[in-house]
């Protein structure tokens, strides 16, 4: 379960033709909270105790360091082939990958929870590139930042349970360039990481025809709630886009705004974030074969790389 599974249940269980089985959880608290709230369910404390239910698919929405081993267990032992796996997939890129090839050799049908690919925001900017508003893609600056260990010093547990800055948060970042921009690689020579805390980050990307930095940090002043954004330079203008508005500047002199609100930013059921439905719908969609699921395993271990490369 963790904290995250609590949102994708209660999402799922509202969804039409979809029946939510079954919950494992470790933590004695939750599973007698979770009891309180889904009653009809199954709720068991360790994987072993899922097999036999012949699950449809499996949500896994632990804390990152132990997605590896958790989804690793599900498709060994045939509790379920099909898997969502909250962001990042893995803690290394040798895990995502190994996870990767496992679920390719059972046809699983995967997904890793970059929810951000499911904003109006972004998917706006990503048709805006589409349609060459701002001629061709030169190079971009995206960041991730939130306030969350603004008075940290040193790395602790919280930090370390959330993966490190990078996993936690940049991670959102990356997937949305290598969505915009397909494949990147680290320039190792311009990345700088606080390796003490892992609280900061600061890289630089090169693909086949642009150029991109990254700046990540969770001890950023007034940025209460996280915030994630890109800003595109082309030769015919400059596209700016985060959580929560668009910019688009061309050469021309025509300018133009909009903001969540002008973009239909509604969903049937509201937990948590609208993203999370949309996320949550997408999933199941693609389990009945009305959609690919994306981003999947194959394409999540993208991110991975990078952050390894990153880190060093």
């Amino acid at each position: 379960m963790g904290k995250m599974g609590l949102v994708h249940s209660g999402i799922l269980n509202v969804l039409p033709d979809v029946e939510l089985v079954a919950m494992c959880e470790k933590n004695g608290m939750i599973r007698r909270f979770a009891k309180k709230l889904f009653r009809n369910l199954d709720i068991v404390d360790g994987l072993d105790k899922l097999e036999g239910f012949d699950l449809d698919a499996v949500y896994v929405t632990t804390p990152i360091p132990s997605h590896f081993p958790v989804a690793k267990a599900i498709l060994e032992n045939n509790i379920s082939r099909n898997l969502f796996v909250e962001k990042t997939l893995a803690q290394t890129y040798a895990e995502s990958k190994q996870l990767a090839d496992l679920a390719q050799g059972l046809r699983s049908i995967t997904m890793v929870g970059y929810l951000r690919r499911f904003y109006v925001t972004f998917n706006k900017a990503k048709e805006l590139l589409r349609e060459d508003a701002i001629g061709k893609p030169e190079s971009f600056q995206a960041y991730a930042y939130s306030s969350d260990f603004l008075e940290l010093e040193k790395e602790n547990k919280a930090s370390s349970i959330r993966g490190g800055v990078l996993r936690d948060l940049g991670c959102h970042a990356i997937d949305l360039a290598l969505w915009f921009f397909d494949d990147l690689a680290v320039k190792p020579d311009e990345a700088r990481i606080n390796n003490q805390a892992g609280d900061l980050a600061n890289f630089k990307v090169e693909g086949s025809e642009i150029m991109g930095e990254f700046d990540v940090s969770w001890r950023k002043e007034n940025y209460h709630l996280p915030e994630v954004g890109l800003s595109v330079a082309g030769s015919e203008g400059r596209l700016s886009v985060n959580d929560d508005q668009i910019r688009l500047v061309q050469l021309n002199g025509k300018s133009l705004q909009w903001y969540r609100h002008d973009l239909n930013d509604n969903v049937p059921f509201w937990l948590g974030l609208p993203e999370y439905y949309r996320e949550d719908l997408h999933f199941i969609k693609s389990l009945r074969g009305e959609t690919m699921a994306n981003p999947d395993f194959r394409s999540a271990t993208r991110v991975d790389k990078i952050v390894d490369e990153v880190i060093g």
